[in-house]
Order: structure tokens, then sequence, then C-alpha cells
């Protein structure tokens, strides 16, 4: 799940038939912070969210098709919660996350034993 803000209402006048009577939004993902992160998605709406909430986003097939109530409906994604709150423990989540230490590289392979064939 993602979190997201709806930035549009998309209007589509021929539609699958799963679709029908269905809201589709337009949403853009966002970073815990509230700056966006890529770029905007159209997703079904499945909880009546309206333009500038933040909303709980699903971009797996499967989610999206089983919380709109369609059996294999083709859909990508779909809003599936609307946010009243977001609280962030400041132990759990650092206000800036460090970067990622490097991996340290490999160990070296031990030389390998080399086998003396005797000659018959």
């Amino acid at each position: 799940m993602l979190i997201a803000r709806v930035v549009g209402d998309i209007t589509s006048t021929c539609k699958h038939p799963s679709h029908e009577g269905k809201k589709i939004l337009l949403v853009q993902p966002l970073d815990l912070d509230g700056s966006e992160r890529g770029n905007p998605v159209v997703a079904v709406d499945s909880v009546n969210a309206g333009a500038g909430d933040r909303v709980l986003l699903v971009q797996d097939g499967f989610a999206a098709f089983t919380s709109v109530g369609h059996k294999l409906a083709p859909l990508d994604a779909a809003v599936i919660g609307i946010i009243d709150r977001v609280d962030l423990l400041p132990e759990v989540v650092p206000a800036v996350a460090a970067p990622a230490p490097s991996p340290a590289p490999p160990a070296p392979l031990p030389p390998k034993k080399q086998n003396k064939k005797k000659n018959p």
C-alpha cells in the first residue's frame, strides 16, 4: 500500500463493464514527508474519496479488483481508504533517513586443493 493524494477525477464515457458506476481518480503517490513520489496514477475509488484527500492506494491487481468487489476485473490500482492522520514514531522512523551502508565485499574464496592423480 502507498499513501497518495487525490489530485483529480477522470471522466470516461466508454469503459469496461466492470467499471460502470465506479469513480475513477487521479492520485499522486507521496513520501512520508508529503513530497511527491513518482508519477500520478489512475485508480478506481472504492471509498468515495474527494479532491485533496490523502488516501491509501494499492497497486496490485488482485488487491485492486477485490477491494471494489469485482472478481477478475481489469484493474491495476484502487483507492481503498481515506487517511485521517499519520503518526510517525521518531525512534522507529528517523526524520531524515540515513543512507544505507554499502555491503561489505565478499570474502575471498580459500584456494582450491589440487588433487594429484597417481599415474598407474
